[in-house]
């Protein structure tokens, strides 16, 4: 089962800090003692500042063209890690001339050493010296100058002021005078180092320009050169006109040559319905192309009058009459010409014809021709495009070349960051670390706040048996009593209760007794058995007293020692242990095993002499007899039995007794054995009476009711401390 902790209150967590107070203070003594040791022994450092304003410059160009937005978030991370890179302390390192002039500042920074300083300085020197060895980072041949800038490289420190754009250059050295140069020197060698960077960038940046509008100017000549011999081998003087032109002559063809087709449409259909018609003059005079003919229908009317004559003369002349004869013959003569007009008229049309299609096929020629001087004059201007758009990009090439060529010489000697000096940094008058009131004050709180977290966990991690309610709640039965351990006693702890009756030793037990008369609601149980759940837990000690309070209170009692493999009784009370309860469950003796000891009314049966096979006696039918008779006799029997998880001796005893107290070491005993336990006298038909906690050390225990301990003991004057038993 899982057992969780009750809830902390004020008192518990008092009590914890109690209990624990040695853990407490020795690690508050140590954090605090190691922190006064750092403090006091590391030489003060002395911090020089300066404080400056970085503020990037967009020099822009000649032009005044507007840029876009000159946001650059990884600026000042840059700047910052400038500041501190090794070509700028090493500028510092010529400027200030260390590589002469450092071990003198140093040598004055020493002397004001105290001798616990120069220990400790010489013991980080060793310890660094050892890590660098060891992890490979020893230099044999470092030179003077780089073992300077490394040690310059470590102290130096740039901070950006949040909020700002101003930042920090911080130097810590053993010399004031030395922290305030190193720090304003560094600002001056970044400006230097700035410039000289732009410079180096300028100028390369030139001589790639320049190179470079030498090509492109190579490339403009040749380029126009090509643009210019087209020009004159394509005409093209002249090109952007025809452009013009031909297309609106290629619309006008197209329009001819649609009117020709259906005009030539128009004849074909006409010469076809001639043509089915060959012949036949009557159906070819229907048609309206023929018909419409003035001649043709000037000779109809003659016709017609002629045949108008010819009814008349008919009606009075004969057909022989010359009149007749005459008139019939002009009406031959009449259709004689009407069919050769018919024929003139079909060959006028079959000529019409013949000349549209011919006209078709003219313009359709001339509409291909035109066609292609069209094709011909866009695949020359498209040529002439692409050598002029080459000519065009590489002249603007060239231009913005020789302009950026001229901005790059002009903004040479610029910088594109302006750093301003805006505090310089001062002689710093005290030591900047250690900050003694803060190491101090910081020793205080961590090693205080330490210690009891450290006696927390240590508390959260103990899972033993010591504090009644929390036992109460975890175990699920009653605490019949907390018996006490202290150190230093007068008398024997099996004597206590006897020799100092008004001790609170003696009071615990004289409470236990109470305990057990109220674990029953009717009457007092009078058989009661006394086990733990392993050995050294105080049982045997504890039976022994609670049987003396016991006899206190005019009872008569027999304390029988059931422990058959480890007895104890006869030896605290100085009795034969010759014959016992071994010897009678053997059979070997019918009686007188119940020995008197000094103490009235109280009466002992000894275990025996040790048997090779304790369970199987304990199982005998004697021991329930000898019980029964026994209860007529004695008020209360006590019986003392052996651990319950290492044998299955009290397993066999538990069900002859009324009640079973399961008594437990405090602060050794943990929540599982004691639940195992409990589980296994319940499974074995044991009836719990309650738990005991014995040996406990009210001193480092959260009990509550400790305070109250003491000040009983104090008032009976018995401040003697009770040692736990050796069982």
């Amino acid at each position: 089962m899982p057992f969780k902790k009750t809830d902390l209150h004020l008192l518990d967590m008092i009590g914890t800090v109690r209990k624990y107070r040695r853990i407490v203070l020795a690690f508050f003594l140590i954090v605090f003692g190691l922190v006064v040791l750092f403090t006091y022994a590391a030489t003060p450092l002395y911090e020089g500042v300066a404080k400056v304003l970085i503020e990037k410059v967009d020099n822009g160009d000649l032009t005044g063209r507007v840029r876009g937005s000159s946001y650059d978030p990884e600026f000042y991370k840059t700047q910052l890690q400038l500041i501190r890179s090794r070509t700028v302390v090493e500028k510092v390192v010529e400027i200030l001339n260390l590589e002469e002039n450092y071990d003198r500042y140093l040598e004055a920074a020493n002397k004001k050493r105290t001798i616990l300083q120069f220990t400790w300085q010489l013991a980080s020197e060793a310890v660094a010296d050892a890590k660098r060895i060891l992890f490979g980072k020893a230099q044999k041949d470092q030179s003077r100058k780089d073992a300077i800038i490394d040690k310059i490289s470590e102290s130096l420190f740039v901070k950006p002021v949040p909020g700002t754009r101003l930042i920090t250059i911080n130097y810590l050295s053993p010399n004031p005078e030395l922290a305030a140069m190193v720090a304003n020197t560094t600002a001056k060698a970044y400006i230097d180092e700035t410039l000289q960077m732009k410079m180096n960038a300028t100028r390369t940046n030139l001589e790639w320009m320049g190179r470079k509008a030498q090509d492109e100017a190579q490339k403009l000549k040749a380029s126009e050169q090509a643009l210019q011999d087209y020009m004159k081998a394509n005409d093209i003087v002249t090109l952007e006109d025809r452009i013009t032109v031909v297309p609106e002559k290629l619309s006008e063809i197209n329009i001819q040559l649609l009117r020709a087709e259906t005009r030539r449409k128009e004849l074909e259909i006409l010469v076809s319905k001639i043509n089915r018609a060959k012949g036949d003059y009557r159906k070819a005079e229907s048609m309206s192309a023929i018909a419409s003919d003035l001649a043709l229908q000037a000779i109809r009317s003659q016709i017609v009058e002629t045949e108008k004559s010819i009814m008349e003369l008919s009606n009075k002349f004969g057909s022989k009459h010359p009149l007749m004869v005459k008139a019939r013959g002009d009406l031959q003569v009449l259709e004689r010409k009407r069919r050769q007009e018919i024929d003139r008229i079909i060959d006028s049309i079959q000529t019409d014809y013949e000349l549209a299609r011919s006209n078709e096929n003219t313009l359709r020629s001339k509409l291909t021709g035109t066609k292609s001087e069209a094709m011909g004059l866009n695949e020359k201007f498209i040529q002439y495009g692409a050598l002029k758009r080459i000519v065009d990009t590489n002249r603007e090439l060239y231009d913005a070349l020789m302009l950026k060529l001229k901005e790059q010489s002009i903004t040479e000697d610029s910088s594109p960051v302006v750093l301003w000096i805006v505090e310089k940094a001062m002689l710093p008058k005290f030591p900047a670390t250690p900050s003694k009131k803060v190491n101090l004050l910081l020793g205080l709180i961590i090693g205080l706040a330490g210690g009891i977290a450290l006696a927390f966990f240590m508390n959260y991690l103990d899972n033993t048996v010591k504090d009644p309610e929390e036992a109460e709640a975890i175990l699920g039965i009653p605490i019949l009593g907390v018996i006490s351990m202290r150190r230093h006693l007068k008398h024997p702890v099996e004597e206590t209760v006897l020799s100092e009756p008004q001790s609170a030793f003696a009071e615990s037990y004289r409470g236990l007794r109470t305990a057990v008369f109220l674990s029953f609601a009717d009457q007092a149980p009078r058989r009661i058995l006394l086990t733990s759940a392993g050995m050294g837990e105080g049982k045997t000690t504890t039976i022994i007293n609670l049987a003396q309070t016991l006899v206190q209170s005019d009872k008569k009692v027999l304390l029988v020692d059931g422990d058959l493999r480890k007895p104890r009784i006869h030896q605290i009370l100085k009795l034969s242990n010759s014959r016992g309860l071994s010897t009678y469950l053997a059979g070997a003796v019918d009686g007188h095993i119940v020995q008197k000891t000094s103490v009235n009314n109280l009466y002992v049966i000894p275990a025996g002499p040790i048997p090779p096979n304790p369970s199987e006696l304990l199982s005998s039918n004697r021991l329930p007899s000898l019980l029964d008779s026994l209860s007529n006799e004695f008020d209360i029997i006590l019986c003392d039995s052996p651990p319950v998880l290492p044998v299955s001796d009290t397993r066999l005893l538990c069900r002859l007794f009324e009640g079973v107290i399961l008594v437990a070491a405090g602060g050794k005993t943990t929540y599982e054995i004691a639940d195992r336990t409990l589980r296994t006298l319940r499974d074995a038909g044991a009836r719990i009476l309650g738990l005991v906690i014995n040996a406990l050390e009210i001193d480092k225990s959260s009990y509550y009711h400790h305070s109250y301990y003491h000040h009983y003991e104090g008032d009976n004057k018995n401040k003697r401390p009770v040692a736990e038993s050796g069982k």
